[in-house]
């Protein structure tokens, strides 16, 4: 096997090692919100993307882009969670092709409920990952990413 060989091997190994982790995250958290609060992990990403807005709102193009969904999965998810009444679409006032997507207080009191639990699930998860040798290094290189550097 050739340099060449050994570096495309080395990236498939670390995207296997992405794809089993990212799994492994993805199926804990939808049993965990799903349990407790009656949410998917699609549906917490779009409340969790809504609640950083400032004015709480985003437009549909920009919710899509947060949830990487299609537009068409992003209208019929934004729908099921407007029929919850969980959010709302508010037409732009500059733009009457443009809607906006905002919580409801019930969404934003949902969300507050399962910030919570996200946070602690994902890092139960990553803790028993750190534990695997195969997911280790991506589990551990995850955690130095979100704490705060002290130099």
């Amino acid at each position: 096997m050739g340099i060449a060989d050994d570096a495309v091997e080395i990236r498939a190994r670390g995207w296997r090692t992405l794809a089993a982790l990212h799994g492994l995250i993805d199926t804990e958290l939808e049993r965990a919100l799903g349990d407790a609060v009656d949410l998917s992990v699609v549906e917490y990403t779009v409340l969790d993307a809504l609640s950083r807005q400032d004015g709480w709102h985003m437009r549909m193009q920009q919710l899509a882009r947060a949830a990487a969904l299609s537009p068409s999965a992003t209208t019929r998810l934004v729908t099921r969670l407007e029929d919850r009444g969980l959010l709302t679409r508010i037409l732009c006032a500059d733009d009457r092709r443009g809607i906006y997507t905002e919580l409801t207080p019930a969404g934003r009191a949902l969300y507050e409920r399962a910030h919570p639990l996200h946070d602690e699930t994902l890092e139960r998860v990553l803790a028993e990952a750190g534990g695997r040798p195969e997911l280790a290094p991506l589990a551990h290189a995850l955690h130095a990413l979100a704490t705060p550097s002290t130099d």
